[in-house]
């Protein structure tokens, strides 16, 4: 397969759309600029090793500048691919807490997110578990699940796709959201805090995890240590809003001290002993 541009021109392009979308598979690389896939890949490895990207699994996503603080850190969107190498143990833990709490007959709708997406894997390794419905917007997640039918109901949202999370927002994915009342829901995010309440760094996104909030009975938050004392641009819904807070064995207790203080139940590895505690 030809290459139908010079290659430092290719490389510059590449590197935009790295930039612009935030993540940018080996494959899309390959539809647009009519190369092969060793030749994207070989792009992507020049791009990492001159600083202007970081190689992922399936492709690459913006690198950090030298000069960048922890406030561009916090803030900037991690792609799916990214975020699910971090936090490994952590997510692990949390979601095997939150597959617990799900009984056979029960309704269940599922967040986007790298901890939802573990707490899918949870559910599907439960044979126990039958007859129930799980909706998502992620279709990682619905991926997932599909192993599991036709134990499991899978519905998908609808909507808009957002590459970055593989996740599906308005328009039109509200309106599934509007016609369910689920038993369970759990919403991923990237900061949980007394004052700011549950937030997230795409607004999209946030959007849709805030019509959750009134389309189930009970409302659990997942999140890793990391995401405690943390607010970002997209407000989710303030704590009065959530039932539970699931989260990792190394959080601070002072923390979490503050957030049962308001009203959150909060669930950790170390008090889970066989099952959890029942919602």
């Amino acid at each position: 397969m030809p290459d139908s541009l010079p290659a430092h021109v290719r490389r510059e392009q590449a590197q935009r759309l790295v930039d612009e979308r935030g993540f940018v598979r080996v494959s899309e690389l390959r539809s647009a600029f009519n190369i092969s896939g060793v030749t994207a890949r070989a792009d992507l490895d020049a791009l990492e090793l001159r600083g202007a990207v970081r190689r992922v699994h399936g492709g690459a996503v913006p690198a950090h500048s030298p000069g960048d603080g922890e406030s561009f850190r916090a803030e900037r969107e991690h792609s799916f691919e990214e975020a699910l190498k971090a936090s490994i143990i952590p997510k692990q833990q949390i979601a095997q807490i939150a597959a617990g709490l799900v009984q056979s007959g029960q309704s269940v709708i599922l967040d986007v997110g790298t901890t939802t997406h573990a707490v899918a894997r949870a559910l599907v390794a439960r044979d126990d578990l039958h007859d129930v419905v799980i909706i998502t917007n992620g279709l990682s997640i619905a991926l997932e699940l599909e192993q599991a039918i036709p134990r499991f109901s899978v519905i998908v949202t609808g909507g808009s796709l957002r590459p970055l999370q593989h996740s599906l927002v308005e328009p039109l994915a509200g309106l599934v959201l509007s016609q369910v009342h689920a038993d369970l829901v759990f919403i991923g995010c990237n900061g949980v805090d007394i004052a700011g309440g549950v937030t997230n760094i795409n607004l999209p996104e946030a959007g849709i995890k805030a019509l959750m909030l009134t389309a189930a009975e009970r409302v659990v938050v997942v999140a890793d240590r990391s995401k405690l004392g943390q607010v970002h641009l997209g407000r989710v819904g303030p704590l009065s809003a959530f039932h539970t807070l699931i989260t990792d064995a190394a959080a601070d207790p002072a923390m979490l001290d503050s957030l049962r203080e308001v009203g959150l139940t909060v669930l950790l590895p170390e008090i889970a002993h066989g099952a959890p505690d029942r919602l």
